[in-house]
């Protein structure tokens, strides 16, 4: 995973990164820059329909969260048009060592993973290679026999079978029967005892489906909406249907065609000062008095597991990325699953992923869902990887229909809206996400700023 950002023309500032060795070829996918407060800026605002003063209320609500002590430190970045008019830093990377936010600092995508899996399985549904009502069982046997969970305890589950077998578009779209860990069901517990503890899972995912192929589902496929472990089973299918691991195919057909050049499944020795720490809230008063912040230490950069290796390749949460990488991947899905020439989808392919696949045209609430940490249920649909904005009236936050979205459990956040060709990605490093209600006050301010 080589050091920096694409897209380059002029001399990097050497206050933000420092500069190759005496005598080094510099690396032409770093982005350079000419100004120290907006690095990866490209265009003014007004350029692109937006008021560069509007846009300064991003900056007001992300440091009023930094200095009431709620979060470390964070990254805002908008582009519109094809476009970065906003970037900013805030913070702390790591409070222990001192460090200040880097803008290449290196973060725990964990659910934000989940659109990149996503859109790698819909490169080989593009080759056909598969069909969306296709079961899940016709490329992994070791799935066909599973039941419904419909009493009992962990120790003594009552099952029967399944009204209807899982498919592709249920794991691609969380309607699968599969549940979240630490969800408090009985079938969260087999999982539990199964040691599926998320990316930091101490086998490969061939192991983890014959494990699973043992659990009973949660609820018929197609009957619920339920977050959980689906994502995961897109990346096995993504190593069935290529034949490579799940970190080469990304490597091969997204990660490098789009220069995201500092996003992996784990961190490189190499990039470990750009590794921010990762904390989660802490409402004790003792910490509150000693340090003045709401939060503690959950993985420190010298220990974290990221530093691999990493036998667990979770599509569902296992990546490592920066705000300019992700920026890059939000770009290519508002173009059309194009950037810079390379081609990662085709559009038709990317509108499709987009569109809400609840049956009925319903919304999550209508899937059985209460309010969920990553989005609100009311009003909100769901594509084939992402939310999907439906109606801003129901949902009771600003924006346009059709907008895409997803956050990670560190409270990371994007969104890309094709109607008003705009994008947010928001990345901080605290547990869990549910913490703030930072993620709509970022859409209200982010809209707010369009004047076209």
């Amino acid at each position: 995973m080589p050091r920096g950002v694409p897209g380059a023309e002029q001399t990097l500032t050497p206050t933000l990164f420092p500069e190759p060795g005496e005598g080094a070829e510099p690396d032409p996918r770093r982005l350079h820059v000419t100004t120290t407060t907006n690095p990866l800026v490209e265009a003014s605002p007004e350029d692109v329909g937006m008021s560069s003063r509007a846009l300064e209320n991003i900056e007001r609500v992300v440091q009023r969260y930094i200095d009431d002590g709620k979060y470390p430190g964070a990254i805002t970045m908008v582009a519109r048009h094809d476009q970065v008019v906003h970037f900013q830093t805030y913070g702390n990377m790591d409070d222990e060592a001192g460090k200040a936010m880097r803008p290449d600092a290196i973060v725990r995508a964990y659910s934000m993973t989940k659109p990149i899996a996503s859109v790698a399985l819909m490169q080989l549904y593009e080759q056909a290679l598969f069909q969306l009502d296709d079961p899940v069982a016709a490329y992994i046997p070791e799935l066909a026999d599973l039941q419904v969970m419909v009493g009992g305890t962990a120790d003594a589950p009552e099952t029967r079978p399944p009204a209807r077998p899982m498919t592709i578009r249920d794991v691609l779209m969380h309607t699968s029967g599969l549940v979240q860990r630490g969800s408090g069901s009985p079938v969260s517990d087999l999982y539990g005892r199964a040691g599926f503890v998320g990316p930091d899972t101490e086998f490969p995912l061939s192991e983890m489906v014959k494990r699973l192929g043992q659990i009973p589902l949660y609820c018929d496929p197609g009957s619920e909406w339920n977050y959980g472990m689906s994502t995961d089973i897109v990346g096995y299918l993504c190593e069935v249907l290529s034949g490579q691991t799940l970190d080469g195919y990304l490597e091969d057909h997204i990660l490098a065609p789009l220069g995201m050049v500092d996003t992996g499944f784990t961190v490189p020795s190499e990039d470990l000062e750009r590794f921010a720490a990762c904390y989660k809230r802490d409402e004790r008063a003792s910490v509150r008095e000693e340090t003045g912040k709401r939060y503690s230490l959950q993985d420190a950069p010298a220990t974290s597991p990221y530093r691999g290796p990493r036998p667990y390749l979770s599509g569902a949460g296992g990546l490592v990325t920066t705000a300019a990488d992700y920026m890059r991947f939000c770009r290519m899905l508002l173009n059309g699953g194009t950037l810079e020439g390379e081609r990662i989808l085709g559009p038709r392919t990317v509108e499709f992923m987009q569109m809400n696949h609840i049956p009925g045209d319903g919304d999550l609430a209508s899937m059985g869902q209460p309010q969920f940490g990553e989005t609100t249920m009311e009003g909100i649909g769901f594509g084939l990887g992402f939310a999907v904005l439906l109606d801003p009236t129901r949902a009771q936050v600003l924006g346009t229909p059709g907008e895409a979205y997803w956050g990670g459990a560190a409270s990371t956040a994007f969104f890309v809206n094709p109607e008003e060709d705009l994008a947010l990605v928001f990345l901080t490093q605290l547990l869990p996400s549910s913490s703030y209600p930072i993620r709509r006050e970022l859409r209200i301010a982010t809209y707010q700023a369009i004047e076209d």
